[in-house]
């Protein structure tokens, strides 16, 4: 299978201070990756190299055999991003905002238009002006402003951040639509959305890769049954690879304890340790 992305110790340095460092990573055509991590362990600032929104310091990055260095108006055309902050006019409607963006980029495919109205249910808001949009609408547009384009490779920097529940649960219905159909690079510190959206995990600390994976092999590595043991205000969690271990461990305590199946979150807790914190 076609590699869409390619990064080879990838780095981005401000001043003194490493905001990214010396990343390598193969992403493979149609997947659904999540770099995973609190804010300042480099999400955004890969995003933005691999977009060509900010130089690289050092090393390389390939968007299908193009260099991202040498080559970015060629990747320019194979790419797009749904940055942090939507990037929806406000003073213009839903149908202006996609208009605008498919006459920069020279989209006149009318039916691509009428499908990707459809599939973010945009129709009843269509003549409504962005700014009057909830959180969760505009976050909608600005991902439908950039499918305009067909990319081929698709960035969302933290597409649910600051929505409700039930408005990141629907984005997430609409962005596991898009899976194998494209490649998507998703940043998030959701721990739930990178496991449930997310083919492979890339799990960020302090601008290094700590480690790849498929959701469920990072959590098979630290164990599938979690025993939390409850001290006073302190928890203690025991991790098993198998439901009757878990079970003949919990039998054996005498205070109060619970059995749970372990979540990615647990993994980031553990494996990249309780020192990811901001940077």
């Amino acid at each position: 299978m076609t590699m869409a992305v390619e990064i080879k110790n990838l780095s981005k340095i401000y001043d003194t201070k490493k905001a990214v460092d010396s990343i390598s990573l193969n992403i493979k055509e149609g997947t659904l990756l999540s770099l995973l991590g609190v804010n300042g362990a480099g999400k955004t600032t890969t995003i933005k190299m691999l977009s060509g929104l900010t130089e690289i310091s050092n090393g390389e990055a390939y968007i299908l055999g193009k260099s991202v260095k040498n080559d970015l108006e060629d990747v320019k055309k194979l790419i797009n991003i749904s940055p942090q902050d939507t990037a929806v006019a406000p003073n213009l409607t839903v149908k202006e905002n996609l208009e605008f963006i498919a006459e920069i980029y020279n989209c006149d495919d009318k039916e691509e238009m009428k499908n990707i109205v459809n599939k973010f249910s945009l129709d009843e808001v269509l003549n409504i002006k962005a700014k009057t949009l909830s959180g969760g609408w505009q976050r909608r547009l600005s991902i439908a402003m950039a499918l305009i384009t067909k990319p081929k490779v698709l960035f969302l920097d933290e597409p649910t951040l600051g929505l409700d529940v039930i408005a990141r649960r629907e984005l997430w219905k609409i962005i596991s639509s898009l899976k194998g159909k494209i490649t998507i690079i998703l940043t998030t510190h959701y721990m739930e959305e990178a496991q449930n959206l997310c083919s492979r995990v890339a799990l960020m600390d302090h601008g290094k890769l700590e480690e790849v994976n498929t959701p469920a092999g990072l959590i098979d590595s630290l164990g599938n049954y979690t025993v939390d043991e409850f001290a006073g205000d302190e928890t203690h969690s025991h991790y098993f690879h198998s439901r009757e271990e878990a079970i003949a461990y919990l039998s054996g305590l005498s205070g109060q304890a619970s059995l749970r199946e372990t979540t990615l979150e647990d993994v980031f807790v553990e494996r990249a340790g309780r020192h990811l914190m901001p940077s």
